[in-house]
């Protein structure tokens, strides 16, 4: 009967601590929606942007990507935003989709601007930067590499 109990109280404990384990991670990850007034950006290419990503300035999350959907008009990406309550961004913000390192998700980065003009919930951003893939620069690093080493002959006749 003892050795039942220890081992009752041992894996009470457990749970215990576990339990704890995921309330302090839930708390301290930042994962939570951030709930705010609502912004709306366009992009040509969100690059794997996810519903719920953050949206950060200076790498300090502010809201969070509420939902994405295509315009049927121009084919852009029409992202919402939900950018917290203290937080108001003047209206010569640029979004862009960043990526949190090589294994990383995306999120949406603001570089704040200088206007003394703020944008109102429900507004649109501003100009916008595209995403660019590892892919894509990797290969446009590629082929300025190799078009700076072709040999004269390959080179236009205005050229020669």
């Amino acid at each position: 009967m003892g050795r039942n109990m220890i081992e009752t109280v041992m894996g009470a404990v457990v749970l215990a601590v576990a339990a704890f384990f995921l309330v302090f991670a839930y708390t301290h990850a930042n994962i939570r929606k951030i709930e705010g007034y609502e912004v709306v950006a366009t992009f040509t290419s969100v690059g794997g942007l996810d519903t719920g990503a953050d949206v950060k300035i200076n790498g300090i999350k502010v809201g969070t990507v509420m939902s994405q959907a295509l315009d049927p008009n121009t084919y852009d990406a029409v992202v919402r935003l939900s950018i917290a309550h203290g937080i108001q961004l003047p209206a010569d913000t640029v979004a862009s989709v960043s990526s949190e390192g090589l294994l990383g998700g995306k999120f949406v980065k603001l570089a704040p601007g200088k206007s003394k003009a703020m944008i109102a919930a429900g507004g649109n951003l501003g100009p916008t930067k595209n995403f660019k893939s590892i892919e894509e620069m990797v290969g446009n690093l590629i082929f300025l590499a190799t078009a700076d080493n072709q040999p004269a002959a390959a080179k236009a006749p205005s050229e020669k």
